[in-house]
């Protein structure tokens, strides 16, 4: 072990990697990729809040408005580790630039649908579209940062997947309130026009560009058979209202069979020493990446169905107006945002163990949320919660943030693509799961009982079984890394010699 090497198994701040010099509009190019990063995670859950509009102002069935947000899980979902790939081996600026412009059109179809199955094909495309972009946002910053940079610039970008996720009720509900009238749902989308088209321009005059000696290859049929696998786990789970996951079950052992062949392919590619669409090597060569993709998908298995449960329950149980809804929720948001921010600039002090006390503060957080608004008059709950909501939020800024910092930043420049692909693969995959079973096992109780109360607390203590999972996983990594290494680990420098670095840009 090299002294450049921290307890928190990464690089000390003051240790830099090889490598041309940084290019100067770093910082700025940084806000263009976070500014169409937040635009696409937040319309993951800023629709949620107008479906009910949607619903009626379309004459649309509630399996028909379902698809709107599931389509666009899906279909972003699906595009991730793809795009990581094509940006690693062609042009990162270019994809990231036509994907965004993709989105900006996209966004204007979804406004302009004159009915529900255009919405949904809109939908489609958007998602598609959000699904190339965002694995170049972290590949980016892979490509443009270094060393202790690299951490606050993580900090940032994990602040904004946070920020964005939370934020996305709060901002639906305010679109709704100030946008009146039964299209008012529409402005949902209008507004990514303007700001999409800012950050296209801008991206053009500031985000580097890479000038490569080739091109490289994508594997096609790795693309097939991983495209194959998660659709087939993920359809069942996005038509999870509609009866999916019962008459569609037997596509889950598909999926997982066919993924197991992408897995042997991708190994037998890696031995015949061609490059593969996803080099498997990263979980097990690279410092941090293996238990960081399990704490996320573990942690947005529990976070993302939670927004729509607290919408059910508000909207459904207590009569809130949408934007009332997302007011009762923003605690949470404005505890992330603080804290993300925060946790990006002690991330290579404190390490893993920010994640732990992140997830320890979520599960407090939203555990005493649901106690109080189980116990505790109707009528003053969601003031009485809302300090709950508040130490959740905090949690969660120090869960997301140096999570995503931790997983990616000894991940060689060459493969930041499908590294933050895969990374964000496994977030949605269980952010799907997630979204299905929360409003499902809320909608089960409440079919037995119409106990509005009981179906809240079902769903947010099945919530938290998912972040104590994520827990326990960040603590025996955290545990790890407290302990003397005799040949465990890798440091920069023995990394930077494995196969898998074995080529820079």
């Amino acid at each position: 072990m090299t002294p450049s090497t921290s307890a928190a198994g990464g690089r000390k701040p003051g240790v830099q990697e090889a490598g041309p010099a940084p290019d100067p509009q770093r910082w700025r190019a940084l806000w263009v990729t976070l500014v169409a990063g937040f635009m696409s995670l937040l319309d993951v859950t800023i629709v949620a809040v107008a479906l009910p509009t949607v619903q009626h102002d379309l004459h649309a069935s509630p399996a028909q408005v379902q698809w709107v947000v599931s389509g666009y899980a899906l279909t972003f979902a699906l595009a991730l580790v793809t795009a990581g790939r094509l940006g690693d081996a062609l042009d990162r600026r270019r994809i990231f630039l036509l994907a965004l412009s993709g989105f900006v059109v996209c966004s204007a179809a979804c406004g302009l649908a004159p009915d529900i199955m255009l919405l949904v094909v809109a939908r489609l495309a958007q998602g598609l579209a959000a699904g190339f972009m965002a694995p170049q946002n972290s590949a980016l910053i892979q490509q443009m940062f270094r060393g202790a940079e690299r951490g606050r610039a993580f900090g940032f970008f994990g602040a904004t997947v946070g920020i964005s996720s939370a934020a996305g009720p709060i901002t639906g509900g305010a679109i709704l309130a100030l946008a009146s009238g039964p299209a008012g749902w529409r402005w949902i989308f209008y507004v990514n026009v303007p700001i999409g088209i800012l950050a296209v321009l801008l991206g053009r005059h500031l985000l580097p560009r890479i000038q490569r000696s080739g091109r490289g290859s994508v594997d096609a049929l790795g693309v097939l058979l991983l495209g194959i696998g998660v659709l087939a786990i993920m359809y069942p789970l996005v038509q999870a209202d509609s009866g999916g996951i019962g008459h569609l079950w037997w596509l889950f052992p598909v999926g997982v069979a066919v993924l197991i062949g992408f897995v042997q392919w991708q190994r037998h590619l890696v031995a015949s020493g061609r490059q593969p669409l996803l080099d498997l090597r990263l979980f097990s060569t690279v410092r941090g990446y293996a238990v960081g993709a399990g704490v996320g998908t573990l942690y947005f298995m529990g976070f993302s169905g939670i927004w729509l449960v607290f919408a059910l329950f508000y909207q459904h149980g207590l009569h809130f107006s949408p934007l009332r809804s997302g007011l009762a929720v923003t605690p949470f948001a404005l505890g992330s945002a603080v804290a993300a921010v925060v946790s990006g600039r002690m991330v290579e002090r404190f390490g893993r163990l920010l994640t732990v006390a992140g997830l320890t503060g979520v599960i407090v957080g939203l555990g005493s949320t649901a106690l109080l608004l189980r116990f505790v008059s109707l009528d003053i709950a969601p003031w009485v919660a809302a300090p709950a909501l508040f130490i959740g939020g905090v949690g969660g800024g120090f869960v997301v943030s140096p999570n995503i910092t931790m997983t990616l930043r000894d991940v060689p420049v060459r493969m930041a693509g499908a590294a933050g692909g895969a990374l964000q693969t496994g977030q949605r995959l269980g952010a799907a799961m997630g979204t299905a079973a929360l409003p499902g096992l809320f909608y089960l109780w409440l079919d037995k009982s119409q106990d509005y109360r009981g179906a809240l607390v079902t769903a947010l203590v099945t919530a938290l079984v998912g972040m104590a999972a994520a827990l326990t996983l960040a603590t025996l990594d955290w545990r790890r890394d407290r302990q003397p290494r005799q040949g465990h680990g890798r440091c920069p420098d023995e990394v930077a010699n494995n196969p898998v670095h074995a080529r820079q840009e």
